[in-house]
């Protein structure tokens, strides 16, 4: 399980990369880049996981990240077809293009706010998203002029909500990067067993009263709350395949029925079988 810092090729003089339908489900692939990542993906049920922020989408998603916050790919786990298109675009398009062009204002707006983490949803979501999927037919040029279309449009919505109340900064060094991808990969292998703190202190080489100052300086959350919050996310999944609550309580690493309840209730604000009768009517 490799995940790694991610860049554009800098010799390459396109400020943008595209990839069209990346397929990235078997992979656990949390990672960042100096790239500001535009999303959209269609025909999935997965987690959007952004920075510090952890929540379920439910049948496409499109998403604007700012420069080097840390990702995790949107189809994860995504046993459905679906579809998928990312869009790379360089900073030095941001500092050197629209930056020394007063009508970009807008945009360059937009590129700010992307530091917090933005989704979009409605009307945007819906035409952005078809209009992301088409640019991979386009030429050069043409292709050019439509990413500004989209930037534009996007700039302009207020279809959206902040991931972040405040701007994400990725203060990793190295060392630092690399300790937290292992520990993200760790979770995501074994969140269905029960882990306790004196396993991953030591997976850090960490005392840990080290540990717990480690991962919440670095995070924003403590451990449990970080490891609880993944399994909820995952549990919203399992229920939403059809998985019973008892089931997905151990299924997702819980041990008691009623901590898994009050667990789901204090981050969704709702119990899991509501959660569950909810979707089942949408």
């Amino acid at each position: 399980m490799k995940v790694q810092l991610e860049s554009i090729d800098q010799d390459s003089k396109s400020p943008f990369r595209l990839l069209h339908n990346p397929n990235l489900s078997a992979l656990f692939y949390w990672h960042f880049h100096p790239e500001y990542e535009l999303v959209y993906i269609e025909g999935a049920n997965a987690t959007r996981h952004v920075g510090n922020h952890i929540s379920n989408f439910e049948q496409s998603d499109l998403v604007f990240i700012g420069s080097n916050i840390p990702h995790l790919n949107f189809d994860y786990g995504v046993k459905t077809a679906y579809k998928k298109d990312v869009l790379h675009i360089k900073p030095s398009f941001k500092n050197n293009v629209l930056h020394e062009t007063p009508a970009f204002l807008k945009i360059v707006q937009l590129f700010e706010k992307s530091q917090y983490g933005l989704a979009f949803f409605g009307e945007t979501k819906k035409i952005v998203g078809k209009r992301l999927m088409q640019l991979h037919a386009l030429p050069p040029f043409d292709r050019y002029i439509e990413i500004l279309a989209i930037l534009k449009l996007l700039a302009e919505s207020d279809d959206y909500e902040l991931l972040h109340e405040q701007p994400f900064i990725n203060t990793y060094n190295t060392k630092e990067q690399q300790r937290i991808r292992q520990l993200y990969a760790f979770i995501d292998e074994h969140y269905t067993r029960k882990i306790n703190l004196d396993e991953v202190a030591s997976l850090c080489n960490l005392s840990k009263p080290a540990f717990c100052r480690y991962f919440k300086k670095n995070t924003g959350n403590t451990f449990v709350g970080f490891l609880n919050e993944y399994r909820i996310s995952q549990a919203k999944r399992l229920l939403l395949m059809g998985m019973n609550v008892s089931e997905t309580c151990y299924a997702c690493g819980f041990d008691s029925l009623s901590y898994f309840n009050r667990t789901f209730k204090s981050i969704t604000d709702e119990n899991p079988s509501t959660f569950k009768k909810k979707q089942s009517f949408l």
